[in-house]
């Protein structure tokens, strides 16, 4: 009976000494983030950058200090460095109003207005309505369209300037507010984030193979207009495949229904062997909690002497400046064997979403129109019957104004001779395409 009065009594001072040590680094960390917020606020910011990366380094989920880092280095103009800290907070909080709005100033200090755009409507599509952010995002568009802010005025709205000579003037509440955002540059639909309300797009590509085919040519131009009811973009495709020559007929339309859902629709016609004469396409796009985009739609392709189906859907995921997107394809088929194919689609964003680098892998049995001819047989129509492999690299970049971009892509097919069940021959393709907004 002694021994378990003893044994007890050792246990309950075990358990209290356990928690009196957590309590005490816990107010030993809490007075050190004190101590580090005071030094901010005196201007000291060399010390007190020392103690914060010391505080995220052993409490990597504790806001407030990797919070007051983030909004330190905005201060000094560290914009990059704020940047990173931010997008390591979003991450796992979506919904503070105030933590967006600390995150597009400090995109709106550096001068990146584009990402700033982007980010305001980021922010937007979690929260429903923001005055202030609202009010940050015309600013954003102003400056790309040319309209100037004073840099002492704009930003005394609810938060303080970016230089750290006005730090000590801020509250407690502002010093906290400016500083978190995960920089989801990828437009979420092709209607977020336009500025300019025209754009003119010319492509040309080659593909070139190791057997067989002669050099095939690519060429299109393309006219995209934003309106209300979303964006509208008609295109004219060119092609040379084996000595024939094609045009097809393209029409591209997203309608935009609300901040979380959006559309794709495509007609598309040629009298052309070398293009399907009619095409169909269609998604709906989501946009989802946890920055997920969700789609699912069809194509549709009519040729001279069939018709195929194609049952489409992809899920997107947005995480910091890198977009991820799978996309299937399945197709059933009236011999009772369902072909498949699949692309995943990974994006690097730069410094905003017109400035990317891209890698695109796809494989199964293709459902769009790369096949080629031969002599006067068009082999379109084996289409979904045919393996095949690609590889290729896209990198997107802007001029000076950020009015034009340049995107050049390079790519390798491996696929199946139609003819000739498990043969396989190779395609090297390049191409570069010319934006000009207006």
């Amino acid at each position: 009976m002694v021994n378990k009065y003893y044994i007890s009594l050792v246990f309950l001072f075990l358990t209290s000494f356990g928690r009196g040590q957590d309590m005490a680094h816990n107010d030993g960390f809490e007075s050190t983030y004190q101590k580090a917020y005071d030094l901010v606020y005196q201007g000291k910011h060399s010390s007190a950058k020392t103690l914060l990366l010391g505080l995220v380094d052993n409490r990597p989920d504790h806001i407030d200090a990797r919070s007051l880092l983030a909004n330190t280095y905005s201060w000094e103009g560290r914009y990059v460095q704020a940047r990173n800290e931010f997008n390591t907070i979003t991450s796992k909080e979506r919904t503070d109003r105030k933590i967006w709005a600390a995150a597009i100033k400090n995109e709106l200090y550096a001068k990146n207005n584009s990402l700033a755009l982007g980010l305001a409507n980021k922010a937007l599509s979690y929260i429903d309505s923001d005055s202030e952010i609202e009010r940050l995002k015309k600013i954003a568009f102003d400056r790309i369209n040319g309209k100037n802010y004073s840099d002492e005025g704009w930003y005394n709205q609810e938060t303080g300037g970016p230089s750290s000579t006005k730090s000590s003037e801020r509250n407690t509440e502002v010093a906290i507010a400016e500083e978190n955002d995960k920089v989801d540059i990828k437009p979420k639909s092709p209607v977020d984030t336009e500025v300019s309300n025209n754009r003119v797009d010319v492509r040309n590509a080659v593909t070139v193979f190791d057997q067989r085919y002669d050099p095939m040519i690519y060429s299109s131009i393309s006219y995209k207009r934003q309106t209300l009811a979303g964006s509208i973009i008609p295109r004219l495709n060119y092609s040379n495949r084996l000595g024939k020559n094609g045009l097809q007929y393209d029409l591209d339309f997203y309608p935009k229904f609300s901040k979380r859902f959006y559309a794709y629709l495509n007609y598309g016609y040629s009298d052309s062997s070398i293009y399907p004469k009619h095409k169909f396409g269609g998604d709906l796009y989501a946009n989802l909690p946890g920055a997920i985009e969700f789609s699912a739609g069809g194509r549709h392709i009519v040729l001279d002497t069939k018709n195929v189906s194609v049952i489409t859907n992809s899920i997107g995921h947005y995480r910091g400046n890198y977009y991820f997107s799978l996309r299937s394809y399945i197709t059933p088929q009236p011999d009772n064997l369902t072909r498949f194919s699949g692309n995943l689609l990974v994006r690097k964003y730069l410094k905003d979403a017109e400035n990317y680098f891209g890698v695109n892998v796809g494989m199964g049995y293709s459902p769009e129109l790369r096949q080629i001819i031969s002599g006067d047989e068009l082999l379109a129509e084996t289409l979904l019957y045919v393996e095949s492999q690609r590889l290729s690299l896209e990198y997107q970049f802007t001029g000076k104004n950020s009015q034009n971009a340049y995107r050049a892509n390079i790519g390798a097919t491996r696929q199946e001779l139609a003819f000739s069940a498990g043969s396989f021959f190779y395609g090297i393709s390049a191409g570069i395409t010319y934006q000009v907004k207006f």
